[in-house]
């Protein structure tokens, strides 16, 4: 019995495997393969792991295969997370069929302050991209950086585009 779960597990955890190396080659952009490589990988690496504690029936070994599949739930989509936000930010393309992007204006790159507007609220001031890079040159130091404000940015914004609201 426990044989036959355990070769069912590792059977499951391969197929996984192999679906996220194939949505990995696949996929068109960086975004893509991560949540390939995070899900399916993650998936499947806990289904071998535990079918394997199965197979061996050792406490010892079921512990430690529990740990790993534990750490590998926590850590896999926090590192998805941040290589995906490093992507995004050092501007990395979007694949030309993404319906839409919901950070676009959202990340002022002079503060790093990622704005989470209210549904009602509107568009988030931000500074113009000319203005960013402007910003991004002229601060070289973190106290620049910090003290710069959201006043500042709507200013920035209101002196290139006076007509806009």
């Amino acid at each position: 019995m426990a044989t036959g779960v355990s070769l069912g597990l590792v059977l499951i955890g391969s197929v996984f495997m192999l679906l996220a190396a194939i949505g990995v080659a696949r996929m068109p952009d960086v975004f893509m393969r991560l949540h390939c490589s995070t899900k399916s990988a993650t998936l499947g690496a806990g289904c071998l792991l535990l079918g394997a504690a199965i197979y061996f029936g050792d406490f010892s070994v079921g512990v430690r295969a529990l740990a790993v599949v534990a750490f590998l739930f926590a850590t896999a989509p926090v590192a998805a997370h941040v290589i995906g936000r490093a992507a995004y930010l050092s501007g990395v393309p979007l694949w030309e069929g993404t319906l839409s992007d919901e950070m676009k204006g959202q990340y002022n790159m002079a503060t790093h302050h990622l704005a989470s507007p209210s549904p009602d609220a509107g568009p988030v001031p931000t500074l113009p991209e000319a203005a960013q890079a402007e910003a991004l040159e002229s601060f070289d130091d973190a106290e620049a950086l910090e003290s710069f404000d959201d006043a500042e940015a709507e200013a920035l914004n209101a002196a290139e585009a006076p007509g806009e609201q």
